[in-house]
Order: structure tokens, then C-alpha cells, then sequence
């Protein structure tokens, strides 16, 4: 398995989101990380994203459910928070191992969202 990890302008994403990761015919997993302006954030998201794939692909969460509740979501906030995300328990250990990371580089919950969201 290959994994890569890169940063895009934000107009490149899929949808609007910070953070995407796509699951290949092949088994390889491609996350792409908006630019936010500090490595720190970008590498916040990454590892987000990181958990998350590998997460659902344990546990068999397919990248088409995620993609599809992802793209539908008209609700408030992240679409992984939402109750009935197919991803949603994923979606809370990737945001603690995230929640860690800021943390241990010393910077701002709250900077970081405002950064973040301001996408």
C-alpha cells in the first residue's frame, strides 16, 4: 500500500473541505490537505485524514458512503460529527489524534478552527 500526503490550493479539493482522502483500485490512499499557511495545520489535517481512511477501511466504511454523506450534508459543522455520519466513530478518534497534535505543537484549538473554517 502507498499512501501520499500533499497539500492543494483549497479550489482544488472535491467539495469544500479541508481535508480529502480517496481510496484507488489499486489499495493506495491519496489524502490532499488544503493550504492553510502553517505546515503545522496542514499536517493537523493530514494525520485527521490519516486516521479516518484507515479507520473506515478496517471496518469496512466505504469511501463511496463517506463521499456521498459528505457531498449531501446540509446540516451544521463538520459532516463527520453528524449522528447519522456511516463514519462518524472514525471521524471522533481521527479529531482527538488532531485535538492531540495541535496540542503538542504548542498552538491554539480555537486559532486552528478559526484557520480551518475560514476556508
Amino acid at each position: 500500500m502507498k499512501i501520499i500526503i500533499e497539500t492543494v490550493p483549497h479550489r482544488k479539493q472535491r467539495y469544500a473541505t479541508a481535508g480529502d482522502w480517496v481510496i484507488g483500485p489499486d489499495g493506495n490512499i491519496s489524502i490532499q490537505i488544503s493550504e492553510l499557511g502553517d505546515w503545522r495545520f496542514e499536517a493537523a489535517v493530514a494525520a485527521h485524514e490519516l486516521v479516518e481512511v484507515l479507520l473506515c477501511r478496517n471496518d469496512d466504511v466505504t469511501q463511496e458512503r463517506v463521499d456521498h454523506f459528505d457531498i449531501g450534508f446540509r446540516g451544521d459543522g463538520e459532516p463527520g460529527d453528524a449522528h447519522d455520519a456511516p463514519y462518524a466513530r472514525q471521524h471522533c478518534f481521527a479529531t482527538a489524534v488532531e485535538r492531540i497534535l495541535i496540542a503538542a505543537f504548542g498552538l491554539s484549538w480555537a486559532e486552528y478552527e478559526r484557520v480551518v473554517e475560514a476556508l
